[in-house]
């Protein structure tokens, strides 16, 4: 479905208060700024003196930092932690994805204080856990337990509701998107390309793809707003839309997001074939390495853009890892680095996992867990990513002064 409409003069104005915002998010923490700089974790990595592995082209996250890794429902309702965003996806080396998630675990522990001493533990954790990922692509009983954290975050997935999930992100049970700081406004001309794209029988599908819902129901927009929402996201186009499953005398509303795809900043394998489509790009990125999400992804076309359509469930939910002791922190390190090699390994047969797993063991000395070429990364990026959050800091406070 394609809707190609001029694009409205307001954009301008809206770009201009997405960057603001954007800037007072990464200002927070260190933690946040590198969540908003996947352009400069590329730029730092390819500029580095460590010679990292060259992995099998495969289908990678290219921004695996822990606020996109969560528990996400498939269509059948059952829930499992995986990679939760996939704008950046592309297929590349894996081992991009294994220092993204380093540096994020490391920058998480130096904004909880934590001593040195557990980032190297950290680190060893992390190469542990990817290989147990590797060896194990599916799940079994007796595996490494999750950790506290994410144990609490699946059980309230578990448990979460329609009500839940519209208090979270609309606060309000009742079928209209409330306009205010996180829901703007349309333009009459993006009113009008929404409205084209929930009338395609493409949308209808994705919306009566979950198990309760019948394959005939008919589905109707109810509301719609610009939606104000992310970090590395803010500034692309960004709806949120509420629709009403009907069929019989039963209904049931639902919440859609509708996201702009742009190019990904995570560089590509050597002669990879991709869709040239962005917004393809993401959902076949999505169905390698997260089939919970990615078989609910749809992708479109509207206001001449490439966007990416999914219903949000309840028991989606992102991983808020900020605050840490010794002991969380490792655990985490070793569950989300398995989650990780489990989504690669889907898409390696035996020989090529092993071969993968020899490359990651060289440089590993006697008594270091982590190879030298992994702490050598990470040490050099959260020294760049520290220097550049400080600077960004200075920089924000004289625009806001």
């Amino acid at each position: 479905m394609s809707v190609s409409v001029e694009e409205p003069p307001e954009f301008a104005a809206r770009a201009r208060r997405l960057r603001v915002a954007q800037r007072e998010k990464m200002a927070r923490s260190p933690h946040a700024f590198v969540r908003g700089s996947t352009e400069r974790f590329y730029e730092w990595l390819m500029e580095s003196g460590s010679k990292i592995p060259d992995g099998p082209a495969i289908w990678i996250c290219g921004d695996c930092h822990t606020g996109n890794l969560g528990p996400i429902a498939d269509a059948e309702g059952r829930v499992a932690v995986q990679i939760r965003d996939l704008d950046q996806t592309v297929i590349g080396n894996p081992v991009h994805d294994l220092i993204r998630l380093g540096l994020s675990l490391a920058m998480a522990a130096r904004g909880s204080n934590l001593p040195g001493v557990t980032v190297a533990r950290i680190v060893e954790q992390l190469v542990g856990g990817y290989e147990t990922g590797l060896l194990r692509p599916h799940p079994r009983r007796g595996d490494e337990p999750a950790p506290k954290e994410v144990r609490r975050v699946l059980k309230q997935s578990l448990h979460r509701r329609w009500k839940d999930l519209a208090r979270e992100r609309i606060e309000d049970l009742h079928p209209s998107i409330p306009i205010g700081k996180r829901f703007w406004p349309l333009s009459a001309r993006e009113q009008q390309a929404l409205e084209g794209l929930a009338a395609s029988e493409s949308f209808r599908r994705l919306v009566t793809l979950l198990k309760a819902r019948p394959e005939d129901a008919e589905v109707e927009l109810l509301d719609a707003a610009y939606w104000m929402k992310g970090c590395s996201s803010l500034g692309r186009l960004r709806f949120a839309l509420l629709a009403r499953v009907r069929s019989g005398d039963t209904s049931e509303t639902c919440l859609i997001d509708v996201k702009e795809a742009v190019a990904a900043a995570a560089p590509h394998a050597p002669n990879a074939r991709m869709p040239r489509s962005d917004a393809a790009r993401v959902v076949r990125g999505a169905r390698a390495l997260s089939p919970n999400l990615g078989d609910r992804m749809l992708a479109a076309r509207m206001l001449d853009r490439a966007v990416v359509v999914r219903e949000l469930t309840p028991q989606d939910l992102k991983l808020e890892i900020e605050q840490l002791t010794q002991a969380e922190a490792v655990r985490a390190a070793r569950y989300l680095a398995a989650v990780v090699g489990r989504a690669h390994a889907r898409q390696m047969d035996r020989t090529t996992r092993k071969a993968w797993i020899d490359a990651l063991s060289r440089g590993r000395g006697k008594s270091l867990e982590a190879p030298t070429w992994l702490w050598t990364s990470l040490v050099e990026l959260v020294g760049a990513h520290e220097a550049a959050y400080l600077d960004f800091c200075r920089a924000y406070a004289r625009e806001t002064h």
